[in-house]
């Protein structure tokens, strides 16, 4: 209750200033899945789920101050701020914004909403190497200079979970904070190459660390795109328990005919850690370890009914090392966005 009165009078407080602005935008978006799988897999009935709503408010009370709320639904009955920030403009080079930020790490997470990505599921490289929507509270300073973007920021930092995907918090659990940057490299006006890193302590003992590295590509043209990312894990663990790593990587190349988008993608993802995992509780309490290693082939197409109103079809083909499972997954989607 107390996260939904804080939510309305932050919402009220943006709008009832954002009058006064000289800009002010709403922008918004929705998205639907129907999934139907194999009969070994979570959907082998069929299945409509994933119902995604979200709504962003941005604007600029002078040239160089600017704002931006939006408020997403994380499941059908719950809905959390996705990023709230107040930002100061000072050239092309320096733009610094304070507040709640979806960290850009790589490329994927700053850009994941369904009208912005060709897959309907996420790659899970990037879905379990650290939280899906990953946010921070905190400071980050961006802008562009020549050939390179960058991208630095500051703020509480992931915590220790059951996985790394558990790793998403709001305030800080120890007195390390989570640092971390993202240079790119204009190649040419068609290609750009990122190089991402990120570090923080996890443990309420400031003992044991986290860090993360990654490498994105995009490449396009009129009629091609050619986009993906490399990530890796270190997780440092108590003793005797020796450190964990996980790291993924995906691929996804489409190219234009019109309105239709065909799209084909590749997707591997390793995960070893033997003191988290299933029933971890702390320290004190190790889990049952984790030992994954999946891949995935996805094709699909992306049909673009209106400029904003885009249909997608996926067929999955999953694998599991030392498995075999029929647990692949077609799947529908309409995303909506304004």
């Amino acid at each position: 209750m107390k996260n939904r009165a804080w939510l309305i009078l932050v919402f009220c407080g943006v709008l009832s200033s954002s009058l006064a602005a000289q800009q002010f935008r709403v922008n918004g978006y929705f998205s639907l899945d129907y999934l139907k799988g194999q009969s070994q897999s979570f959907f082998s009935q069929g299945s409509y789920q994933n119902a995604r709503a979200g709504l962003i408010f941005s604007g600029e009370w002078t040239p160089q101050f600017s704002y931006a709320l939006e408020i997403q639904s994380k499941d059908e009955m719950r809905f959390e701020i996705e990023q709230a920030w107040a930002g100061f403009f000072w050239s092309d080079t320096i733009h610094v914004k304070l507040g709640l930020y979806l960290v850009p790490f790589g490329k994927y997470n700053v850009s994941s909403r369904a009208f912005q990505t060709r897959s309907i599921q996420p790659p899970f490289p990037l879905n379990d190497v650290f939280p899906a929507s990953w946010r921070d509270i905190g400071l980050l300073v961006e802008g562009k200079t020549g050939i390179f973007i960058y991208s630095a920021y500051l703020g509480n930092g992931l915590t220790e979970g059951e996985n790394l995907r558990a790793g998403q918090q709001f305030k800080d659990n120890n007195h390390d904070k989570g640092r971390g940057s993202r240079l790119g490299f204009l190649v040419s006006q068609n290609i750009e190459v990122g190089l991402s890193y990120y570090s923080c302590k996890i443990d309420d003992e400031d003992k044991r660390g986290l860090s993360l590295k990654g490498v994105d590509l995009t490449w396009f043209d009129e009629t091609y795109t050619l986009s993906g990312e490399y990530v890796r894990a270190d997780i440092e663990n108590p003793e005797p328990f020796s450190k964990g790593t996980a790291e993924g990587w995906f691929l996804i190349g489409s190219f234009s005919l019109g309105s239709i988008s065909p799209f084909v993608a590749f997707e591997k993802y390793r995960y070893e850690d033997p003191f988290h995992g299933a029933g971890y509780a702390g320290p004190l309490a190790a889990g049952l370890g984790i030992f994954e290693n999946r891949s995935r082939w996805a094709a699909g197409l992306v049909a673009t009914i209106h400029p904003n109103f885009l249909v997608k079809l996926e067929y999955d083909f999953n694998k599991q090392q030392n498995l075999v499972l029929k647990d692949n997954v077609f799947l529908v989607q309409a995303a909506v966005h304004f």
